[in-house]
């Protein structure tokens, strides 16, 4: 049992004191172990993914005691409201413990990966040496950030790279632009604000890339008649310990306190942070920070938006999972933006033409009524505070089979029907008057 006090009691069974010392002792000893340096691989042997319906407050509440105090779970999603579902990864000691809880609240639940570490063996390809830059595996922040400095010397004439800051850990924070004609409506991109996000830029740098080698008319009109930046790594410290220690990380790597690490950047602009959505658990994978723009990442990329906003007509930013197209705003109360007509239009005509490309479906819609509630997002900031028309997250593959985890063969389909979608939506909002 999860139980921190002597005269706390969960699912109706109270905790010896003896125990209670142990869990405490233990979860220090875990937490300890999130906070450290230890370039060792982070292991899920036989883990399960669940996924969890949260259908009254009583459930609500029980999940957000047991995120507090996890105890060897781990949250995809944190729980912020009723009427949501998330997901649970489970260790091999907790199935036991696990059923009791669920069964005990009544929760509906469902099965998503029977082993974990099995999908994260399979997320990349064996290869005994890494081949040049392509969009069949993954990379590190290293190679990305050389691919990038590599393509802007490749095009000097309509490329041009800036480093708009340093991460807590000393990292370059790195933007592209691509420009071929001055006076372009601007298209603004940030992708692997989370950490584990990794199709997320894969899928900024395929775009990129396609921009500039593609023969495909419409592509060609949008590399030609926009200006298009790029931030393809907006938290590179938090992916750089994704691929190095656990894959499973989100957050920045600044330190909280003695036992948390890292605040979700994504929960830490200031426009009604903390206001749903958000966790002030500093262990909370959904931790909005000590403050707003308490992390550095966050504070660089709006010094950068700051410079270019007046240029901007069209803001996505690229997450995963769940194959959702999410449109303003997030935060708890929000009003609808005053052109959420057109902003529902243009999500409709851009998940069909990528419902077309493959068969994926997108659910679209408010972020706060089809996904849950967020604050302190990019998006919510972005159009918040800067007044930018048009601003979508896009969460991408899949819808829960792998998760974060998702196999590197799926970048390209992944990105390919991101490009459809983004050329159908740039096409409707030239109709609508935004571009």
């Amino acid at each position: 049992m999860i139980v921190f006090d002597t005269n706390s009691v969960i699912l109706g069974f109270r905790v010896h004191p003896t125990r209670t010392m142990w869990i405490k002792f233990a979860f220090f000893v875990l937490a300890a172990c999130a906070c450290g340096g230890s370039a060792e691989q982070a292991r899920f042997d036989n883990y399960r993914v669940y996924e969890v319906a949260i259908d009254s407050a009583r459930q609500l509440q029980a999940l957000q005691q047991l995120e507090a105090n996890p105890d060897g779970y781990s949250f995809w999603e944190s729980p912020v409201q009723t009427n949501m579902r998330l997901s649970m990864v489970v260790p091999p000691h907790k199935f036991a413990h696990f059923e009791e809880f669920t069964t005990a609240l009544a929760m509906k639940t469902r099965l998503q990966i029977e082993d974990f570490q099995k999908v994260i063996d399979s997320e990349r390809p064996m290869r005994s040496t890494r081949a040049t830059f392509g969009w069949t595996d993954y990379y590190t922040v290293e190679e990305i950030y050389a691919w990038m400095d590599q393509t802007v010397a490749a095009y000097p004439t309509i490329l041009s790279g800036t480093v708009y800051g340093k991460s807590f850990e000393g990292r370059d924070l790195k933007a592209i632009k691509l420009s071929q004609k001055a006076g372009n409506p601007g298209i603004f991109i940030e992708a692997n604000i989370h950490a584990r996000e990794w199709i997320s830029s894969a899928t900024a740098t395929w775009l990129l890339n396609e921009l500039l080698t593609s023969t495909n008319p419409a592509v060609q009109d949008l590399a030609q008649n926009y200006d298009w930046y790029f931030i393809m790594i907006a938290n590179p410290d938090g992916l750089a310990y994704s691929k190095t220690t656990n894959r499973q990380w989100r957050k920045t790597r600044q330190p909280v306190n003695a036992l948390c690490v890292g605040t979700d950047p994504n929960r830490n602009f200031d426009y009604f942070w903390m206001n749903g959505g958000a966790s002030s658990v500093p262990c909370s994978d959904t931790y909005a920070g000590p403050s707003a723009f308490s992390e550095p990442e966050t504070r660089a990329m709006a010094d950068y938006y700051a410079t270019i906003a007046d240029r901007i007509n069209i803001q996505f930013s690229f997450h995963s999972y769940g194959q959702y197209l999410l449109t303003p705003f997030g935060y708890s109360g929000a009003p609808a933006p005053a052109n959420n007509a057109d902003l529902q239009q243009i999500a409709t005509v851009t998940a069909a033409a990528i419902q077309a490309t493959y068969g994926t479906r997108y659910t679209f819609g408010n972020s706060a009524s089809v996904l849950y509630v967020t604050s302190g997002s990019t998006v919510d900031y972005f159009v918040g505070v800067h007044g930018t028309r048009l601003g979508y997250t896009f969460e991408f593959r899949d819808t829960g089979a792998t998760g974060f985890v998702l196999p590197a063969n799926q970048i390209i389909p992944n990105a390919e029907e991101t490009r459809n979608g983004i050329i159908a939506f740039v096409a409707e909002a030239k109709r609508l008057g935004y571009v």
